[in-house]
């Protein structure tokens, strides 16, 4: 049976409820976990500016507690608003309001939403926790209550005002307790107290484990909310009774205002104060500091319940991605993939690739394959793409963003327009390397031989097959490779593409017999030592054997000069792409031909030598 470790494990990850799952945000990175009307977990991640790189104002002791405050209350809203989009099915069409103002005005409608919803819900907080217990203590008796008094008559008002806010939050939590979707954040909100304390505990973060945890935890929120109002209590208190002597006017409407504008003024102090008590509490685990903690915790078994498996799931998965991100600084973001605009899905997958290196052209060709429409229309068409497109999208750019070459996560390529399939057996087809085969199609005349060295996914000898054809020029095609599953693959797509095809597993010329009127080749021609510095989707991906020409590249290009005048008929040719700055050399080791040509791709480079014996 495997021993459980029990060593307890500090961490600075905390986190939120959200609609149907969990958001954990740490030091770097901060990521929400939603399952969605299908039952699959969505994840959507996002880098934060660590600690260090932050101004040193807002790290100072209290004033980080105001930044910290107002950085989780307009995250937090704009989290759960995204919790939103995923848990609940919406495919709704835009109204034409708002297809107005997206495509006129360029007005992001969701950021307006979600400004106002942040607004409103200040507004409310204001009007509940502050309006509301002043305009209650109305009713108290003057001569006992005495709310502009500099003495004891004014603190015990101040006091009693505060145990009012506090009644009417308990009230409030009770009352939104009882809406279904709000109990269901409730479950989730015990799901990420579990999770942390889980692996606080030193345990490994299993549904099972998880469970078995407590739902109360020092750092909540609920907890500080209690130590604002009980420090506002203290504070609005003893500030007030200091100020009342020349604040108030005798004007009760007056003094009334004044009090309110008084108390949001008071509101920064309330939360540095309330941040450092919490972290102090947080720290110790004395049983000195439990009479102070035991109320926030208490509140707690009010604002938690005991979560579903499911939501146990999304909090490990957000509590795992944001630990994995706060440590690997390379691991990219991630989206959720709701019905929405596709002109939003397209500028995030930009941003997304463009922070991470990767070609923006991608992203657009990831949107024209999915949804079928020409990469050049991809950039101006406006759409409302359906979940299921925008989830296909995502998948893709997520895939995408691993480093892996995007036509093996498609599985074909266009090759001088034929569809070939393409993975990790063989090098993705480049399209200078179109500019040979139509080298090769202008030399062959009916009848003749051709063989294609180093074939590959077949692409060359595929491509010069059909194109010939098209010409009524019937050629008799040969292609080898050393590699069986690449001659696999070719296999498939000349049979795809009705190419007659003899394919050769052969190292070069090692097990070809006969002459032919046109070898064409495309080699490994990389230095070995430059590989390690090729894009990542080349050097972690595609196979090294189709890539690695040796010390200086040209290990290939020697034994063809050595071998192929003996498998050429007299007058034949041989049609090579070399690499940049390879060409002059390579024309060298064809000494004593009739002639030889170096020919420039599209971007001026020498990239073709066609030799004639």
């Amino acid at each position: 049976m495997k021993k459980e470790n029990t060593k307890k494990t500090c961490t600075y990850i905390g986190g939120q409820a959200v609609m149907e799952g969990v958001m954990m945000r740490g030091k770097r990175a901060m990521a929400t976990a939603v399952r969605d009307p299908e039952g699959v977990i969505q994840i959507e991640s996002e880098r934060l500016t660590p600690p260090e790189k932050r101004s040193r104002f807002s790290r100072l002791p209290f004033i980080r507690g105001i930044f910290n405050f107002i950085t989780s209350m307009i995250d937090g809203n704009r989290v759960l608003m995204r919790s939103a989009d995923v848990s609940m099915p919406d495919d709704e069409v835009p109204t034409k309001a708002e297809k107005w103002l997206s495509e006129k005005h360029k007005i992001n409608m969701d950021g307006i939403f979600n400004t106002l919803s942040v607004v409103i819900g200040v507004v409310l907080a204001l009007l509940i926790f502050i309006a509301l217990p002043q305009w209650i203590t109305g009713f108290l008796p003057k001569d006992v209550f005495d709310k502009t008094g500099t003495g004891w008559n004014g603190v015990l008002f101040n006091l009693v005002e505060g145990g009012i806010r506090i009644l009417i939050f308990i009230a409030y939590i009770l009352l939104i307790s009882l809406i279904p979707s709000l109990k269901r954040v409730f479950m989730c909100h015990g799901a990420e107290h579990k999770t942390i304390t889980c692996y606080e505990e030193g345990k490994e973060l299993t549904v099972e484990n998880v469970r078995g945890c407590s739902r109360v935890h020092d750092r909540c929120g609920t907890t500080f909310l209690f130590i604002v109002m009980i420090v506002s209590i203290l504070v609005f208190s003893l500030v007030n009774v200091a100020v009342a002597g020349w604040l108030y006017t005798g004007d009760a409407k007056i003094d009334g205002v004044l009090r309110f504008a008084f108390k949001l003024l008071m509101l920064p102090l309330v939360a540095g104060v309330s941040y450092e008590i919490l972290r102090l509490l947080a720290k110790t685990k004395s049983k000195v500091f439990v009479i102070f903690k035991l109320p926030g915790l208490l509140l707690q078994r009010l604002t938690t319940c005991e979560p579903e498996d499911g939501m146990i799931e999304c909090a490990i998965a957000a509590f795992k991605m944001t630990l994995a991100m706060d440590e690997d600084p390379t691991i990219p973001e991630r989206v959720f993939a709701t019905a929405g605009k596709m002109s939003a899905l397209l500028k995030n997958t930009k941003k997304r690739f463009a922070d991470n290196g990767i070609d923006s052209e991608d992203a657009e060709w990831i949107f024209a394959l999915t949804l079928d429409i020409p990469k050049s229309a991809v950039a101006t068409e406006e759409r409302l793409l359906k979940t299921a497109q925008a989830k296909e999208i995502v998948k893709i750019a997520d895939e995408r963003l691993t480093g892996r070459p995007l036509w093996y996560i498609i599985g074909d390529t266009d090759f001088c327009g034929y569809k070939l399939k393409v993975d990790e057996r063989v090098l993705i087809p480049r399209p200078e390397t179109e500019e040979m085969v139509m080298l090769a199609v202008a030399a062959a005349e009916e009848d003749q031989s051709i063989l294609d060295l180093c074939t590959g996914s077949g692409a060359i000898a595929i491509a010069t097959y059909k194109e010939l054809e098209k010409s009524n020029r019937k050629v008799k095609m040969t292609a080898v490779d050393i590699s069986a599953d690449a001659l696999a693959l070719a296999k498939e797509n000349a049979e795809a593409n009705e190419a007659e095809i003899l394919f050769i597993q052969s190292d070069l010329f090692s097990r070809i017999r006969g002459r032919f009127d046109i070898i064409i080749t495309n080699p490994p021609y990389i230095p070995s030592a430059d590989i390690e510095g090729l894009q990542r989707e080349v050097k972690e991906y595609e196979p090294r054997l189709a890539l690695d020409g040796g010390a200086d590249g040209l290990d290939f290009y020697r034994r063809i000069a050595t071998e192929a005048p003996k498998y050429l008929n007299r007058g034949g040719m041989i049609i090579m792409e070399v690499g940049a700055g390879q060409a002059a050399e390579i024309v060298k080791l064809f000494k004593g031909n009739s002639y030889s040509i170096i020919i420039q791709d599209f971007n001026g480079v020498d990239r073709y030598v066609k030799i004639v014996l």
